[in-house]
């Protein structure tokens, strides 16, 4: 199936929020002139045909509504409508007059326009009213006055014009080279269905692993990671995958068995794993911001590396992907790692320092599927939360800086990640009271809270984004019974922290080691798990008057030192920081190849569309997944980042769905038509009037009803 080659990843764009506006703009305008594309090809399909069976067309329009401007023979181009110039110099409009007619008066008997609202097109013929079943005229060069082998050509035009170009933009695609998410797993997530599968031929292997090449789902090829996202998707519940993949340093395929599930947070079925990184540090818009925080956060801001640049060299050895400065990072023992980074005109080195892999500490109830309902620490302890960044407009600019430790929210001191999500999702469109320790000092602040009860990405106006603040030596309320799950252990008991450890106290030492912060913490719980040792000596100092300091022992169960002691190093930037790695699908320069990959893709994405629905009355797909215009044109902009060879293949797959969801056996669309045409056939009489006139009604609230829930999930996306 072609060839598939490293991407090499170009130059990026300069930062400036005018030029990401103007990029927006440019692709948003890129987006819906393709979406007209389609329309206008299915509409021409029904033209051209109907124009091949001499049925009279009375126009040709893209958009509905009133029009901007019109085009006929013997009229030329006017603004509005072609039909007010015909009524002055003939007194009637173009439809009443015959063939004859038209031709003494030197007209053209079809009007093409432009109307006001883009979102379809429509072609009218003599005879032939979607929304009038009763307008059947039989006229010479009505539409039902052709056969009906002719008719059937006429109404399955349009769709076979859009898998024509679907065909065609796959082709185009293919022809050049598309870049993809390579087949190759990135992180798994803990207690996921990847993470516990059981292998079911090549061996007695436990999940799904980083770095495992999936070859094969379900026994047909895996070309790109979507492969693999679309297999668990379009899955059913009760029905295991079969993922054959190539693991690294392993000779033989191994095939696991892996049952899909819903997220909690994404609504649709899925293993648990993401597509393996790069080393290229991601400039897309979206991911900018975060991306430059990280970076600051890494101490790289300084030597001018950011978004577009690509590490090249670790510790003097080459490395083109995260795996490996994984593996870098957790051999560093903490200490420097030395590193050399490509930019777009420069090269730079730069020391990195590893971090500590903290416990993800999971509250009483809460399991792996859910969103919430965890905090990063160790043994129970979790640190307070920070203020991370505020986006350029917040409305709390003037109140909080990044860098802000919060000591108390809502009236609860020394809360946790939890604690403060809470007290913001119970404030919306309100304020709520915070205390924050700035340069030493504590001061009381009223925080801003948009009125979907967010202070994050959700709301640009009282944007903050949170962090936790692992370079304070302050802890927040401890979590007094927790489980913990880490991508080595399941999930155990923990234990107890004993009472006494007071919200908001501060570390100073661990079994006679100083801390300084939560990376001297880590460093200590890992290293008396590692001994064996079953407790820890704690001296911290209280938050109150005369900052009195209290020596505790705390024990360390067995359960909960195993879990530690297999905690590692990892790499300063975390993998979302960089662009997915790429292969670049294409025919090598072979038309005939081109072709050949252009039609599985087409068919491909037939299969997945039909599967798509039959998930849906199933239920295994949610209907908040489905997408309508303004999500397309929203997704679009985001595919055009990507390049535009992409940008074409997303058309193509638009096309396909265009194409099947208009063959449906609905009324009022194409499908529905064509059923009525079989029933003529088979029964020499069409469907009565007022059993179309009863279908189209109930084909219309299903259309609207279709349109209102896709414009709601499109909207709440944006805002949500």
């Amino acid at each position: 199936m072609g060839s598939y080659e490293p991407v090499v990843a170009g130059q990026s764009l300069e930062s400036n929020e005018t030029m990401d506006l103007l990029i927006s703009g440019a692709n948003v305008l890129l987006i819906m002139v393709g979406f007209s594309l389609l329309i206008f090809i299915h509409e021409l399909g029904h033209f051209l045909a109907a124009k091949w069976a001499g049925i009279r067309t009375h126009a040709f329009a893209i958009g509905f509504g009133p029009p901007i401007f019109s085009w006929r023979n013997g009229v030329g181009l006017v603004w509005g409508s072609s039909e007010t110039v015909i009524r002055k110099r003939c007194g009637r409009n173009a439809t009443q007059m015959t063939d004859r007619e038209l031709a003494e008066e030197g007209l053209g008997e079809t009007e093409y326009s432009l109307r006001w609202l883009p979102l379809g097109g429509f072609v009218r013929m003599l005879g032939q009213d979607d929304l009038d079943p009763s307008d059947r005229a039989i006229a010479d060069r009505g539409f039902s006055s052709v056969s009906i082998g002719k008719r059937m050509v006429v109404i399955s035009a349009g769709v076979m014009m859009n898998v024509l170009l679907a065909i065609a933009c796959f082709v185009i695609a293919f022809s050049v080279g598309v870049p993809f998410e390579a087949a190759v797993i990135g992180d798994v997530a803990p207690n996921s269905p990847a993470s516990t599968a059981i292998a079911s031929t090549g061996g007695t292997h436990q999940g799904l692993q980083p770095g495992d090449v999936v070859i094969a789902i379900d026994g047909q090829p895996a070309d790109t990671f979507i492969d693999l996202q679309v297999a668990a998707g379009m899955s059913l519940p009760g029905v295991p995958i079969q993922v054959e993949v190539q693991r690294p340093g392993v000779a033989d395929p191994i095939t696991f068995s892996v049952e899909a599930e819903e997220s909690a947070a994404t609504g649709m079925r899925g293993i648990g794993v993401i597509p393996a990184a790069s080393l290229h540090l991601s400039d897309m818009r979206d991911l900018r911001p975060i991306v430059n925080t990280l970076v600051k956060s890494a101490g790289l801001d300084k030597t001018g590396i950011g978004p577009g640049w690509s590490m090249v060299s670790l510790e003097g050895k080459s490395v083109d992907n995260y795996g490996e400065f994984e593996q870098v990072a957790m051999l560093s023992g903490g200490g420097p790692i030395k590193s050399v980074w490509h930019g777009p005109d420069s090269e730079q080195s730069a020391v990195l320092f590893a971090l500590p892999q903290w416990e993800t500490l999971a509250y009483v109830g809460a399991t792996a599927e859910m969103a919430v309902g965890f905090e990063a620490g160790i043994g129970g302890f979790v640190p307070l939360i920070q203020i991370e960044r505020l986006p350029a407009g917040s409305s709390n600019l003037d109140v909080l800086q990044a860098g802000d430790v919060i000591l108390a929210v809502a009236g609860s001191r020394g809360p946790r990640m939890q604690t403060v999500r809470d007290a913001i999702a119970n404030a919306p469109g309100s304020s709520v009271s915070m205390r924050i320790m700035r340069d030493g000092i504590e001061i009381p602040v009223e925080v801003q809270v948009a009125g979907s009860g967010v202070l994050g990405s959700g709301s640009k106006k009282a944007g903050v984004y949170l962090n936790y603040a692992w370079k304070s030596p302050l802890m927040a309320a401890p979590m007094l019974a927790v489980k913990t799950a880490t991508l080595q252990a399941k999930t155990t008991l923990a234990g107890e922290v004993p009472d006494g450890v007071l919200a908001n106290s501060r570390w100073v030492s661990i079994d006679d080691e100083p801390v300084v912060d939560w990376r001297d913490v880590w460093i200590a719980f890992r290293k008396a798990s590692l001994a064996g040792k079953r407790e820890l000596t704690l001296v911290i100092e209280n938050p109150t008057i005369g900052r009195e300091q209290r020596s505790i022992i705390i024990p360390l169960a067995e359960n909960a030192a195993s879990q530690i002691a297999v905690l590692q190093w990892q790499p300063p930037l975390p993998s979302l920081c960089f662009e997915s790695m790429l292969i670049n699908r294409s025919s090598d320069g072979n038309p005939i190849l081109a072709v050949q990959m252009g039609v599985q893709e087409t068919w491909k994405f037939i299969v997945v569309t039909y599967l798509t629905i039959d998930r849906l009355v199933r239920g295994s797909v949610g209907v908040d997944q489905l997408h309508g215009p303004v999500g397309i044109v929203h997704v679009g902009t985001k595919v055009a980042d990507r390049g535009f060879m992409y940008l074409i293949f997303f058309l193509g797959i638009i096309s396909v769905n265009l194409a099947v969801l208009n063959f449906l056996p609905l009324p009022i669309v194409d499908g529905g038509m064509f059923l009525y045409l079989v029933y003529e056939k088979i029964r020499g009489v069409p469907p009565s009037v007022g059993f179309q006139n009863a279908a189209m009604l109930v084909g219309f609230v299903l259309i609207l009803t279709a349109f209102v829930v896709t414009f709601f999930n499109d909207i709440g996306r944006l805002i949500g």
